[in-house]
This record gives structure tokens, C-alpha cells and sequence, in this order.
């Protein structure tokens, strides 16, 4: 391949955010083995234009873009990665990738494992004449129901997949009465499987009816995926917590302290789950994901004890630091936009996903470093001083700052601790003046 270089095969990167984008993006196609003319094409869109947005949506009018930019040091499951995330949040990527430093390993690094990719599709029955005859009814034929919906879909069957189980609840609305809740367990294989689930579920519907002598009203898959789930774990010995001012077993008890807040406080919960969405998100955006579902799901997991709670949990034991998490994390590598978006495909490719269950546990390993940099941040030095430092390139280009000293005037706010963008106008002003004097004293 023209310009491909040798394969590097570690994420351990140093210095990747002191490099200028080409250098990076060289660094990009040495790890993948990829030509660079290839990796470059990330910069000009790969392709995605508006002849594509108007098949995606309706009333398509342009095309809206956002920065995409590369995780490093990741080892998850053994394995190195460099991670794609989408995100306008400065301190998002910064920060995922210093915290994967932190749990990196020369064994595993971070530990992730998807559970079978079962999803749930949901029929609300409603005006049933008996509900426990109505739902004995439903019990005594399930297995017929479990052929009819595996019929719709003979393609999933032959994969593996298929519907598995089928569940009777009833549910009582003082408003309404009693109703009876089918659930259709549903293994989706490499899909996200919304369709799937809402063909069967539609299939269903008439047999139900029938059975209950109700009627059928909502016919749709539940983001609460709950029996789809990720388990990820890691470590960080203390030595690699310590800074001057603090050393690294009084920082571990800080996070642990930080993290039981969060376990009894719903008000520090949602800001505590945020900052693990803030990962996940990125990278289920940067892989053509439906995010909105994930974050739904997400967050009603966080809420199953019937007290909004925590996703993570941290612990300090035997001169380390011990995080682990478990959310609900519904991803799919074939349908739906990852067969359309050009460079969705290309980063799919890039990643080496070879199923939907490596995709999630990569996302949830994100979400967990992610977590524990905003933890560690706020548990010692303060959230705003390392978000400020490097949200100061985007002051200094509200303030007016050039492309050519938009690096100056973030360097000389961090120095003088002054990121603010009223400061930022004051050097751009300076700026101006020192170039208008220069041009002024070459024309002479």
C-alpha cells in the first residue's frame, strides 16, 4: 500500500497531544498499518456530504460537523487500542487518555465482559375482560409465540439469534386499571436490533389480542436493556495516584470518598454518571450508535433500586484503587447508519470490530476511565483548573485570536492563570498591535 508505514502496536503514545495534527495523524496510520493519504482523508469529511444527510433524515439542508479525535492508551482485555470519540467538550479526550495511562497494564489493563446480546421488546394489553385468565392464556401458548416471532426473522435464527423467552407482568395504573405487560426476549446478535425486536413485536400483537381478549396497544423494543449488559473492571496501584502536594493512597481515599457520595446521592449521581456518558457517548458517536437509547438505558439502570444511584463504584484495598461498573449497552455493527456513513465504515474497519460485544465492552472501558479522571480531578486540584487549562484554545478563538496565535494566547492564559475572555481579547489586542507595528517597520 502507497505510504503505509510499519505497524506500531501500542496506544502508549507519549506526547500524542503535542503534535501537530498531521504528526498525529501519522501516528494514527503507523498504528493501524494504514496509508497515510487514507488517515488524512478524516479531515475533509471522507466523503460525507449532503447527497447522503438527505437519505439519512427529512427536509436535509446541509451537513453539521463535529471534532473527532483519538483516545490513547488504552488496553482493554489484553488488547491496545487507539479509541475514536466525537465530542465538542474540550478535556473529554485529554482526560479519557490520561486516566487509561493510569489503568494500563502490561496483563490485561482494563477488564470488560458483554453479556449475550439480549434485547426486550415490549406489548401493552389493555381492556382484558380477566387479567389472570388473559395472562395464563399468553403462559399456555408462549412457545408458539416464540416460533411466530422467530418466523419474521429467519436470517437472525440461522446467525444463532432469535427470541428466547417470553414474560407475562401486569401491571396496575390507577388511572386505567390493570394491564398485562408482554415481554419478548430476543438475542439480536450483532445488531443494536430495534428493528428487529418492533417486526416481531408487531407479528405478535393479533396472536396476543386473541389470547387475551384485550387489545394491543404499544408494540416496541424497551431501551432499559437490562439483560444486554457490560461488566468492566481495573486498577491503579497508588504510586501512580501520588503528586507532590498529596501522595497517591490519600488521593485513593479521596475517589472512594468521592464515589460513595455519588452511590447515596442522586444530585451528585447525575453529575457523576454525566462524566461516564461523556466517554461512552463520544464513542458511540464516532461508531454510528444510537446514544439517545444508550443514555436512556443508562440511566433508568441507575435508578433499578428505585434510588437514582451511581453507575460506578470505586474502593481503595491492597495498595491500589479498584473501579468497577455495569450499565445496560445496546450497540449493533451491522444496519442502520454504520453500513451508510462513510467514516463510521472506515473507523469500524480501523478498530477491528469483529462483533457488537467488543464494541460495547471498548465503550463501557472508556466510560469507566472517563469516570475516573473526572473523580480524580475533582478529588484533588478541582474540575475547573484542568478543564479551563485546555478549554482556553476555544477562549482564545472567541475572543478573535487568528489561527496563526490561537496557540499564543491559550499559552499565555494557562501561565498567567487567567483563562478568561475578556484577558483573551487583551493579548489578542496586544497581538494585533505587535503585527501592525512589524508590518509598519518592514514597509521602512
Amino acid at each position: 500500500m502507497a505510504n503505509s508505514l510499519k505497524p506500531m502496536h501500542s496506544s502508549r503514545i507519549s506526547g500524542f497531544y503535542k503534535q501537530t495534527v498531521a504528526e498525529r495523524q501519522a501516528s494514527l496510520a503507523q498504528f493501524l498499518g494504514q496509508s497515510i493519504d487514507n488517515v488524512r482523508q478524516l479531515g475533509d469529511g471522507a466523503g460525507f456530504g449532503i447527497e447522503i444527510a438527505d437519505v439519512l433524515v427529512e427536509n436535509a439542508v446541509g451537513v453539521f460537523g463535529l471534532p473527532l479525535g483519538i483516545a490513547c492508551n488504552f488496553r482493554v482485555n489484553g488488547r491496545d487500542r487507539l479509541v475514536p470519540m466525537v465530542i465538542e467538550e474540550s478535556s473529554v479526550i485529554a482526560a479519557a487518555s490520561n486516566a487509561a495511562r493510569l489503568l494500563r497494564n502490561e496483563e490485561q489493563g482494563i477488564v470488560a465482559e458483554a453479556s449475550a446480546p439480549v434485547m426486550i421488546g415490549q406489548l401493552q394489553v389493555m381492556d382484558i375482560p380477566d387479567i389472570e385468565r388473559g395472562s395464563q392464556r399468553i403462559l399456555a401458548d408462549k412457545e408458539r409465540l416464540i416460533e411466530l416471532a422467530n418466523r419474521t426473522r429467519p436470517t437472525l435464527l440461522a446467525r444463532g439469534g432469535g427470541a428466547r423467552d417470553l414474560v407475562v407482568r401486569v401491571l396496575h395504573s390507577k388511572d386505567h386499571g390493570s394491564m398485562i405487560v408482554v415481554h419478548l426476549h430476543v438475542d439480536v446478535c450483532d445488531a443494536m436490533g430495534a428493528n428487529i425486536i418492533n417486526t416481531m413485536m408487531e407479528a405478535l400483537a393479533p396472536e396476543v389480542e386473541e389470547l387475551s381478549s384485550g387489545r394491543v396497544y404499544l408494540k416496541i423494543l424497551s431501551n432499559l436493556t437490562d439483560l444486554r449488559t457490560v461488566r468492566v473492571r481495573g486498577a491503579v496501584p497508588v504510586a501512580r495516584l501520588s503528586r507532590p502536594e498529596m501522595d497517591g493512597v490519600e488521593v485513593a481515599q479521596r475517589i472512594e470518598r468521592a464515589s460513595v457520595f455519588a452511590e447515596v446521592d442522586p444530585y451528585r449521581a447525575a453529575t457523576h454518571n454525566k462524566g461516564i456518558m461523556n466517554g461512552i457517548d463520544a464513542v458511540l458517536l464516532a461508531t454510528g450508535q444510537d446514544f439517545r437509547a444508550v443514555e436512556a438505558g443508562a440511566h433508568a439502570y441507575a435508578a433499578r433500586s428505585g434510588q437514582y444511584s451511581s453507575l460506578s463504584r470505586w474502593r481503595y484495598r491492597d495498595g491500589a484503587l479498584h473501579g468497577e461498573m455495569e450499565l445496560p449497552l445496546a450497540v449493533g455493527i451491522v444496519g442502520g447508519i454504520t453500513r451508510v456513513h462513510p467514516i463510521v465504515q472506515r473507523l469500524m474497519e480501523w478498530m477491528g470490530i469483529r462483533e457488537a460485544a467488543e464494541l460495547a465492552e471498548m465503550t463501557a472501558a472508556v466510560g469507566l476511565a472517563q469516570n475516573l479522571a473526572a473523580i480524580l480531578a475533582l478529588s484533588t486540584e478541582g474540575i475547573q483548573r484542568g478543564h479551563m487549562s485546555l478549554h482556553a484554545r476555544n477562549i482564545a478563538i472567541q475572543a478573535g485570536a487568528s489561527t496563526a496565535h490561537v496557540d499564543e494566547v491559550a499559552e499565555r492564559m494557562r501561565r498567567d492563570n487567567r483563562v478568561s475572555e475578556g484577558y483573551a481579547r487583551e493579548i489578542v489586542a496586544e497581538i494585533e498591535t505587535r503585527e501592525i507595528a512589524f508590518r509598519r517597520a518592514a514597509s521602512l
